[in-house]
């Protein structure tokens, strides 16, 4: 989502400055509580298992909790609701492609645990030793991290700012660098086991609002679904075409194309978020991460169905042509229909709902940049520095000393792109990050586990080639130049007529890696006898612990 569509969206509060009071109010109290459960739940020592995993201490639940709200992001909190009430059947679609996402990762939890440690190079590591390996796989987790990371800190410094009532570049970039010290905060304080609390606060807030919006959209129609889907139909001002497809992203060919493209990213991208893998490393074993997974999937179903019910009412009460014009992506659906279901202009009713939703955006976006701050973070720290640098050879006080900095460094930088991107529309970066992740980290983690022929050269295609590929297909695209919405808007220099290129870049990724296994030397990466057996029974069953 842009960060100017988050930031009006939290300051178009109805009633003035006694209700920006109040939202402000709840979100400097999120601040505090925040940092002293990061205090409180922090590493209890310098081991690089409570510092990386928790010490793997969170019980199913906390860690399905924590899992949802890692997958809960602005994007799926403003946007998803707001392509359906502006898209109808195209954004019921992505939500729906959304709780997929998380039905892959069930597939890919338990063998990630069994053969993982706490990155991404720990599962690689073991098909393809060497520090080329831990190079390759730190080059993937940051490529994937960095805008993502990027477009939620601009939009954050934007949203606080005008929160604040203060205007201008200056003012954006100096709120940009106040949550990115925050975020900073959060992860050297608390570690995996402080930012899972945030998460699982995060979480219970986001919830409540939802839950306590769909029940008042349902009231609104007497609890009448099908009063429901009329209102949302004839609010929409697209009439009997609002429940078919081509809405986002145009019913011609190419259009409908492009929209599969940007399902694909969900669903593969989203299920191998670099932040997501080093979550399910927090579980006990295999099997506790695929039961953390499956509470995770009804977690995400509950909140998606609460997602699609305030589209359609927002569709319905404030309606499509209203939403369009205030901002034509509908990302402000939700602050609209918190501000007509509360009383519209009046009331202490409005001002709190105002306050849920504005609250509930800002407590998603610090959760989720702390939690993609400490995978990236983990990536230099243990796969750079501690085993490609240094052999593995650091003690554990020295690598948790290092992921500290490492922080520091992913945050700064993080800040200064947030800062130097302020005004532009940045919502491109998440089709870059997903289909990064889906078309580098998701083909080298499936022939990692469970290719035996997946060796060095094949591990060095799919993520060098990848990365080269996916990102030479986005600067090609639309979501880089050509239109308004693109992070170029003045310049039109693309050739390819797709926003999101998912569709073209992850089959490459996957055929980069099988040719690289195939051409690369022939021995297999595990050459002692019975080792791919071992290693097959470890990823399968769980047969060795960490």
């Amino acid at each position: 989502m842009t960060e100017l569509s988050l930031a009006t969206g939290l300051t178009s509060v109805p009633g003035g400055s006694d209700d920006r009071a109040m939202v402000l109010a709840a979100f400097l109290a999120f601040i505090v509580l925040s940092l002293l459960l990061c205090v409180l739940a922090g590493t209890e020592g310098d081991t690089t298992a409570d510092f990386y995993t928790g010490s793997r201490s969170l019980t199913p639940v906390q860690n399905a909790l924590a899992l949802t709200g890692d997958y809960i992001s602005a994007a799926a909190l403003l946007g998803v609701s707001g392509l359906v009430a502006v898209a109808g059947y195209d954004g019921i679609s992505l939500a729906v492609s959304s709780c997929l996402a998380v039905g892959v990762f069930l597939l890919l939890a338990g063998p990630l645990r069994n053969a993982g440690r706490y990155t991404l190079g720990d599962i690689l590591a073991p098909r393809s030793p060497g520090s080329s390996s831990r190079i390759a796989a730190a080059t993937a987790t940051l490529a994937v991290c960095l805008p993502f990371l990027v477009l939620q800190l601009a939009g954050a410094g934007s949203a606080t700012a005008l929160l604040l009532g203060l205007a201008g570049p200056g003012a954006e970039q100096a709120c940009t660098v106040f949550v990115g010290v925050l975020m900073i905060c959060y992860t050297v304080l608390g570690g995996m086991r402080g930012t899972s609390l945030v998460q699982i606060a995060k979480v219970a807030v986001v919830f409540t609002t939802m839950v306590l919006l769909a029940l008042l959209v349902l009231r609104h129609h007497d609890f009448d679904p099908g009063a429901l889907l009329t209102a949302a139909e004839r609010g929409s001002g697209l009439h009997d075409r609002y429940f078919e497809p081509g809405h986002a992203t145009g019913d011609s060919a190419l259009g409908r194309l492009d929209f599969l493209s940007l399902q694909l990213s969900v669903v593969l991208g989203g299920a191998c978020m670099p932040h997501i893998l080093m979550r399910v490393n927090s579980a006990a074993d295999g099997a506790t991460a695929r039961r953390a997974t499956r509470y995770a999937i009804a977690l995400m179903a509950v909140f998606f169905l609460c997602v699609v019910i305030a589209g359609l009412g927002a569709a319905g009460v404030v309606g499509g042509r209203q939403i369009r014009a205030v901002d034509g992506s509908g990302q402000l659906a939700l602050p609209l229909l918190a501000g007509e279901l509360g009383g519209g202009t009046s009331g202490l009713a409005g001002s709190v709902l105002h306050t849920a939703v504005a609250c509930s955006v800002f407590v998603t976006v610090l959760a989720v940049v702390a939690g993609i701050a400490l995978s990236a973070a983990a990536a230099l720290a243990h796969d750079l520095h501690a085993h490609a640098a240094r052999g593995g050879r650091m003690s554990e006080r020295q690598e948790v000393r290092s992921a500290r900095w490492s922080v520091g460094a992913v945050g700064g930088l993080g800040i200064l792109l947030a800062a130097m991107a302020q005004g532009r529309n940045l919502q491109s970066l998440t089709y870059l990050a997903l289909t990064l992740a889906a078309s580098t980290i998701l083909p080298a983690c499936l022939y990692g586990l469970f290719w035996s022929r997946y060796n060095r050269t094949a591990l060095l295609w799919t993520v060098y080639g990848g990365v080269l590929c996916t990102t030479a297909l986005y600067l090609c695209s639309l979501s880089f130049s050509g239109t308004p919405a693109s992070l170029l808007p003045g310049h039109d220099f693309h050739l390819i007529g797709l926003q999101s290129t998912a569709v073209v870049a992850i089959p490459v990724g996957f055929l980069l890696g099988w040719v690289g296994g195939t051409v690369g030397r022939r021995a297999r990466p595990m050459n002692e006898p019975g080792a791919d057996l071992r290693w097959r029974e470890r990823v399968l069953v769980g047969a060795r612990e960490e």
